[in-house]
Order: structure tokens, then C-alpha cells, then sequence
């Protein structure tokens, strides 16, 4: 298994509710935007998606779109700005901590 795959699957959980935060999204403008960075299939978002909403940290509603169906988009509970806050501190000192590491570990 490629092992940029498993940094991905870390990641995208913190990218997903980083970006839902600075606004509510629907599941195909989340694919894109975190595409714009990190390579995902698009179908890898739903099961994320879903999960997020069945352990709070997400509502859905549907709004009239201007070309098709009603789209869902994602908005996130109170619990879910909070524990999207203390994801990002987690990643920031674990990024941290790991270039560190490497930074040392290089002039071993």
C-alpha cells in the first residue's frame, strides 16, 4: 500500500471540517476543494461525511440548487467547532513534533 494513502486518510477527516467551518458545503464542492490540495477519490468524502453527522459533529439541510437537485450541505453542531479545534492544535503540535523529529534525526 502507498504510504502517502495512509497520511490521506489521516488528514481528511481535519480538512473536511476545517473546511465545512469557514462555511457550510455540499458533499461534490468538499471533493473539490480538498482536491485542490490533496489528491481523494470523491467517493472516499460520503462514508467520512456520513460518519461526521452520526456522531454530531455535523447537520445537513437541503437547499434548491440553481442546476439540478437540492443539494445536502454539511454545517457543523457546536460540538463539531470544538472538536475541529482541538483537531487542529492535535495536528499543528503533531506536525510539530515529527519535523522535529526529522530535523534531528537528520544530523544523527
Amino acid at each position: 500500500m502507498d504510504i502517502s494513502i495512509q497520511f490521506k486518510k489521516g488528514a481528511l477527516e481535519l480538512c473536511v471540517l476545517v473546511l465545512i467551518q469557514g462555511r457550510d458545503r455540499y458533499g461534490y464542492e468538499l471533493a473539490q476543494s480538498v482536491s485542490k490540495h490533496i489528491e481523494v477519490a470523491e467517493g472516499a468524502l460520503y462514508p467520512l461525511l456520513r460518519r461526521l453527522v452520526s456522531e454530531g459533529y455535523c447537520t445537513t439541510y437541503l437547499q434548491e440548487s440553481t442546476g439540478g437537485p437540492p443539494r445536502k450541505y454539511y454545517k457543523l453542531t457546536p460540538e463539531g467547532e470544538a472538536y475541529t479545534q482541538k483537531l487542529v492544535v492535535e495536528w499543528k503540535q503533531f506536525v510539530h513534533n515529527v519535523s522535529t523529529l526529522i530535523e534531528k534525526g537528520s544530523r544523527l
